[in-house]
C-alpha cells in the first residue's frame, strides 16, 4: 500500500508539475518563434529582420544567454500569405513548442496568426508592422513597439500639405490591412485641414504593373501621392511615374523607408519622403556607433544592414533585457508583469523613449520625416507626437 501510494504521489507531481510548465522555457533555453516573409514581396525585409534577430541572439548567447538560459530562434516562411502565416503559426505553437512570437512581419500575416497564438496564451512581441491591430483592441498578449501607419500619415499629410502649398493630393495604396491604414491616415489628417483626395486607386498584393493607376493620379493632376506601398510598388509607382512625366511630391510611410528603395530604384527614387521611427543604420553612417555596429552587421553576414535589420536585433535585445527582469520563473504572466512598468530609453538608432503599462500596450507613437537625397536617406524633420515634438 505504501509503494502503491508513493506511485500515486509521485504520479500526481508529475503531471502538475508538466500543467503548470512554461512552454518554450527549460532550465537551458527559451524558444522564439518568429515569421517572417522568406520567398515573397517583402522577401528583402524578412531577410534582413532575421539577420538583425540572428545577430542579437548570437551576441545574447555568446555572453550566457539571458539568467543561464540560451536563446533558441526559429523561423518559417509566410511568402507574405495570411493562410501561410496560420500554418507557420500553428507550427511554431503547437509542434514546435515557442515561448513567445517575436518580430513577426506584415499585417494582414499578423491578423491571421494571433488567435493561433492567443489560444495558448503566446505573447505577440514587437511585430514588424505598423497596423493599430498590433495593439486595439487592448489584448493582454499584445505589445507594439512603434508609431501606426495611420497616426504617421495623419500626422505628416496635413503638414506636407501645408508646408509645400499643394492642393491636390492622391492616394495608392495596397488593398489590404497595410494599405487601409495608409488610407485611412491620410484621409483624417487631411479632414483636419477641410480637404479629402482628390483622386484614390489601389492595387491587390503582389502586383507589379502600376501603369492604370498612375494614368489616373496623372489626369487628375495630383500634386502629391500619399504611398500606401512597400518596396516594389513604391519602386514601380514612382519609376512608370517618372517615366509618364508625372512627378508629384511622393510621401510613403515606414513600410517604404528602407534602402532596397533607392538601391533597388535607382536615382529616379530621390525625392521621396517617408516617415520613420528609426535610421537606416549606412556603414559610412556620421555617428561612430550606428556605422560601427553597421559594419560589424556587414563583416558577419556579408552584406549592408538596414532598418529592418535594425527592427530585429532591437526586438530581440528588448525581449532579452525583459526576460532577464523576469528571472528564473520566466513566464508568460512574469514576462508581462515586468512589460507593465518597462520603460526603454532611446538606442543608438534614434529612437524616441519606448514605455509600457497595464492599460498601454504601444511603446511610442512617434514618427518623423526622412527623404531621399543623392540616393540616400537623410532626416528633414524632428519626431513628432500629437502633443508635439517627441522629448528624446
Amino acid at each position: 500500500m505504501k509503494i502503491k501510494a508513493t506511485v500515486v504521489l509521485a504520479a500526481l507531481t508529475l503531471a502538475s508539475t508538466l500543467a503548470t510548465a512554461q512552454q518554450g522555457v527549460s532550465p537551458t533555453e527559451i524558444t522564439l518563434g518568429s515569421i517572417q516573409d522568406l520567398s515573397g514581396p517583402l522577401a528583402g525585409f524578412g531577410k534582413q529582420a532575421r539577420l538583425g534577430m540572428l545577430l542579437a541572439v548570437d551576441e545574447i548567447n555568446e555572453q550566457g544567454g539571458v539568467s543561464g538560459r540560451k536563446l533558441k530562434l526559429l523561423v518559417e516562411d509566410s511568402g507574405y500569405d495570411p493562410k501561410k502565416a496560420v500554418l507557420a503559426a500553428q507550427k511554431l505553437v503547437n509542434q514546435d513548442k515557442i515561448f513567445m512570437m517575436v518580430g513577426h512581419i506584415g499585417t494582414a500575416q499578423n491578423m491571421a496568426a494571433m488567435p493561433v497564438q492567443f489560444d495558448k496564451n503566446v505573447i505577440n512581441f514587437f511585430p514588424i508592422t505598423a497596423a493599430r491591430e498590433m495593439y486595439e483592441p487592448f489584448h493582454k498578449l499584445k505589445y507594439s513597439f512603434a508609431a501606426t501607419y495611420y497616426d504617421q500619415m495623419r500626422r505628416a499629410v496635413p503638414q506636407m500639405v501645408k508646408d509645400k502649398g499643394i492642393k491636390k493630393v492622391c492616394t495608392i495604396y495596397q488593398d489590404d490591412d497595410f494599405g487601409l491604414e495608409v488610407l485611412r491616415g491620410g484621409e483624417a489628417g487631411l479632414k483636419t485641414i477641410n480637404m479629402d483626395f482628390t483622386e484614390k486607386t489601389s492595387f491587390k498584393r503582389g502586383a507589379t504593373d502600376f501603369s492604370s493607376q498612375v494614368a489616373k493620379m496623372k489626369a487628375a493632376a495630383c500634386e502629391m501621392v500619399v504611398l500606401g506601398t512597400i518596396i516594389r510598388e513604391t519602386i514601380g509607382t514612382i519609376g512608370e511615374s517618372r517615366k509618364t512625366g508625372f512627378n508629384p511630391i511622393f510621401l510613403g510611410s515606414s513600410a517604404a523607408y528602407t534602402d532596397l528603395i533607392h538601391k533597388l530604384g535607382g536615382k529616379a527614387m530621390d525625392g521621396l519622403y517617408a516617415t520613420m521611427t528609426v535610421q537606416n543604420p549606412y556603414t559610412d553612417e556620421q555617428s561612430p556607433q550606428i556605422r560601427f555596429w553597421a559594419n560589424k552587421y556587414k563583416t558577419k553576414f556579408n552584406e549592408d544592414p538596414s532598418v529592418f535589420s535594425v527592427y530585429g536585433y532591437l526586438i530581440i535585445n528588448t525581449f532579452a533585457n525583459v526576460a532577464s527582469k523576469a528571472g528564473k520563473n520566466l513566464s508568460t504572466d512574469s514576462f508581462i508583469k515586468v512589460m507593465d512598468t518597462l520603460t526603454v530609453p532611446p538606442d543608438i538608432f534614434g529612437s524616441t523613449t519606448i514605455t509600457f503599462s497595464p492599460t498601454k500596450r504601444l511603446g511610442s507613437d512617434a514618427s518623423r520625416l526622412s527623404q531621399i537625397q543623392d540616393s540616400k536617406w537623410k532626416v528633414v524633420g524632428p519626431y513628432i507626437t500629437d502633443g508635439g515634438p517627441a522629448k528624446k
